[in-house]
């Protein structure tokens, strides 16, 4: 009997040890792991991260981290986790290879909100689609075209190339090119074209609207007509312009050579 309770003694003393460092390990590990998914959410609030980002990179990061910390404790119970990390990478690598293309859209849509290239409600272009940003996912971004179609782009696909923000200034010059005759008075038709400008309360005092030659074509002298709009006002001022133009020009006797050399592209409208 003393020697079995000499025996249980020697083994309370040897693993008992163990099991209380590997304890102290787990306890201390989790309250470590749980202050830096705090730290974590609190940066990013402060950036004003989307809320479903900071959940799942928090509990990404704690979860992580409690990984850690088990295979250490586990590790002072004497346990080889040498397989442990084996099994553990392997698996990682055969879901990142299976999931790379979701994974690349998420690091994307991650890296969209971080940075916010634009936000709801902004007309964009990118990806070959133009539409306004209804959604802002983290893997993918849904925009409603002008015709009122929904299209879902994938994050990686809209990151990966230009991206046209034409909501980001508040401000947009029209550009329009308005052409005369060879006859025709440049003077009175410059004053023409100014006077429709100044009329119209939705263009811009400043920057200054620009009237000027820019051409002299195969059957057209060539003006460049760029005033400078509010975002919204662009393709109301852009058509309502182009209209009063041509009535006031046929008003005057002034001609507008056909056909008429086209350098706008109309694949925008907000």
């Amino acid at each position: 009997m003393e020697d079995l309770i000499a025996k249980v003694w020697e083994l309370l003393t040897i693993y008992g040890l163990k099991v209380i460092a590997a304890v102290v390990v787990f306890i201390v590990g989790r309250w470590v792991a749980k202050g830096l998914r705090k730290f974590a959410e609190n940066v990013m609030n402060k950036r004003q991260v989307d809320p479903t980002i900071v959940s799942f990179v928090a509990n990404m990061t704690y979860i992580a981290l409690l990984v850690f910390v088990v295979l250490a404790a586990l590790g002072q119970l004497g346990i080889q986790t040498t397989s442990f990390i084996a099994v553990i990478g392997a698996a990682g690598l055969a879901i990142g290879l299976a999931l790379q293309g979701s994974l690349a859209n998420f690091a994307a849509g991650f890296l969209m909100i971080i940075f916010r290239p634009f936000k709801i409600g902004d007309y964009i272009e990118g990806a070959g689609v133009a539409g306004t940003v209804e959604v802002i996912q983290i893997f993918t971004t849904q925009l409603q075209t002008p015709d009122n179609k929904t299209v879902i782009i994938p994050n990686a696909g809209l990151t990966a190339g230009n991206i046209t923000n034409y909501s980001a200034k508040g401000t947009r010059r029209v550009d329009l090119v308005m052409g005369i005759g060879y006859g025709d008075d440049i003077d009175k038709a410059r004053t023409i074209m100014e006077d429709i400008l100044a009329k119209d309360e939705r263009i811009l005092k400043e920057p200054a609207p620009k009237i000027a030659v820019v051409e002299l074509a195969d059957s057209s002298v060539n003006f460049v007509v760029r005033p400078w709009v509010k975002s919204e006002h662009y393709w109301d001022v852009y058509f309502d312009t182009t209209e009063s133009i041509k009535k006031s020009f046929d008003a005057q006797g002034i001609s507008i050579p056909f056909p008429q050399r086209d350098v706008h592209m109309y694949e925008h409208k907000e």
